[in-house]
């Protein structure tokens, strides 16, 4: 059938013209249409209608500017937020770990956290007249330094520095037992502290052994060292145990031993833990 028209002489659209259309088509069957409605078709999914301008009905079909964009990929993913408050992914840690704040205090990060065992860090042989051992981690609470039969070639203390320092700023509050006879041992501002005895192989002290603590090695504190050595040669047995102190603000990063009264070491190892 042919488009009829009305009375007026105005002919129908048809259907398609409907779709198609509209605003137009209708003002040509006799009733005007705002055509901006045309605003309203299109968009994409997502996308909210918002107004371009202060006419009525002129909208355009935007992104949503208001709301995140969810960074999280993963079952037991977080979010948290980065400079600028930008939304960043944080993937879940593994078993038995704790959330923390990271070194430089910037974000939350995912830690082991260790049940306080040692971590042995270095084992250096002794020889010559010192024997230093540099670049101790800072990474623990605690410092312990072992050593072990130490011998030297001629009678001699078993003395040590930390952080290379010769200057006057070490005390210690020792205990002595030499063979059952016990005495006290003391000193403030000398340049190493006296930890035992050491002597050739073929005399009393052949050999000593130190065990040696040093709590919070890198707080902004004089540094506490606990002392505990005993020195064996045949029967002899010499052992020093007390506290000595380490006037600095810095932290322990360097430790040397050394035969306090001459000579040279003939064996023995430092071994250098860290204790969290």
């Amino acid at each position: 059938m042919s488009n009829p028209t009305t009375p007026f002489g105005w002919q129908m659209p048809e259907n398609t013209d409907l779709v198609t259309d509209l605003p137009a088509d209708f003002e040509v069957f006799g009733q005007a249409v705002a055509t901006d409605l045309q605003y309203l078709l299109g968009g994409t999914t997502g996308q909210v209608l918002a107004k371009a301008s202060a006419t009525d009905l002129d909208f355009d079909w935007v992104t949503d500017a208001t709301g995140m964009t969810n960074p999280m990929t993963t079952t037991a993913d977080m979010i948290y937020s980065s400079p600028g408050s930008t939304p960043v992914r944080l993937g879940i840690g593994t078993a038995n770990q704790l959330l923390r704040v990271n070194s430089g205090a910037t974000a939350p990060e995912w830690a082991t956290i260790s049940s306080g065992g040692l971590t042995l860090l270095s084992t250096t042989a002794l020889s010559g007249s010192s024997t230093t051992v540099s670049n101790i981690s800072g990474s623990y609470k605690n410092l312990r330094i072992v050593i072990l039969s130490a011998t030297n070639s001629q009678g001699s203390n078993l003395s040590m520095r930390l952080n290379g320092d010769t200057g006057s700023n070490y005390s210690r509050q020792l205990q002595v037992m030499n063979s059952g006879t016990q005495s006290n041992e003391t000193g403030s501002g000398n340049s190493n502290i006296n930890i035992g005895a050491i002597d050739s192989s073929t005399n009393s002290y052949d050999m000593a052994n130190a065990f040696l603590t040093i709590p919070e090695y890198t707080n902004a504190l004089d540094k506490v060292i606990i002392v505990n050595t005993v020195g064996k040669g045949g029967a002899n047995i010499y052992q020093k145990n007390g506290l000595a102190i380490y006037d600095t603000s810095s932290a322990i990063t360097s430790f040397t031993a050394f035969p306090g009264d001459g000579g040279t070491f003939s064996q023995g190892n430092i071994l250098i833990y860290g204790e969290s």
